[in-house]
């Protein structure tokens, strides 16, 4: 395997991002892995280099560069700790288009790699990012294939991009995977969703017993079950569609 962190050019800066892939076999299609609120930190570079080891191409950007944070570093369980409240401001300070400009100049540099085939494209992202992940898929449908929210967040608004939406604007397969007990996405919200996929190459899945955070090893929420069966549904929507 390959693993490199770039400073990748865009729009409003340089964001950092680190880029992992197999060492032979390419060109390999491109998985965008959006972060979630937490930032980059190695359990997200951990949870790329599993995905590139079944062949693709994998690009976990740093989406905070335009307030110059990288890592948060451990945060405090007390939702009123500053900590927190950082995060929070910093999650909120990012917009759909945004990382839909973030996303184009992700793959400008990809087209310039031998290793990327910029043509077949995926996309994952967790909590704040499950939006990302989707309008990628709608604001670039004739390279996005699949893309997946992994109990993603504002998933359905009253605003045009808004995810439960997409269905008509994505050529892609769409998933969401979503935890059973989320204050971040609630059961009407996931309805919501659901009623937007009814006819589409779409699935809206939840999984029981699961709380918002449950994919990621390090947190107190963590489900082993349910992570292995997303990483499952996740491959196998990546084996249907970047081909």
């Amino acid at each position: 395997m390959i693993d490199q962190q770039i400073a990748i050019p865009t729009r409003d800066g340089h964001t950092a991002t680190f880029i992992t892939h197999p060492e032979r076999g390419g060109p390999f299609p491109v998985i965008l892995f959006y972060m979630d609120a937490p930032a980059i930190r190695e359990e997200l570079r951990d949870m790329a280099r599993r995905l590139a080891t079944s062949g693709y191409y994998v690009m976990l950007p740093n989406l905070y560069y335009r307030s110059g944070v990288m890592e948060l570093g451990p945060l405090p369980a007390d939702p009123n700790a500053p900590e927190r409240k950082r995060m929070f401001a910093l999650m909120a300070s990012l917009t759909i288009p945004m990382i839909m400009d973030d996303t184009r100049a992700l793959l400008t540099y990809a087209e310039g790699q031998a290793a990327a085939n910029t043509k077949i494209v995926g996309t994952v992202g967790y909590c704040m990012s499950g939006r990302y992940a989707v309008n990628a898929a709608t604001h670039f449908p004739d390279r996005v294939k699949a893309a997946a929210s992994i109990y993603g967040t504002q998933l359905a608004t009253d605003q045009d991009d808004s995810p439960h939406l997409a269905a008509s604007k994505a050529k892609a397969e769409l998933y969401f995977a979503c935890a059973e007990t989320d204050i971040y996405a609630p059961t009407e919200i996931i309805e919501k969703v659901k009623q937007g996929m009814s006819g589409a190459k779409a699935e809206v899945e939840i999984y029981p017993g699961t709380h918002h955070g449950f994919a990621f090893p390090k947190r107190p929420v963590y489900d082993r079950d349910a992570a292995e069966r997303h990483w499952e549904r996740l491959l196998a929507l990546y084996r249907r569609n970047l081909v």
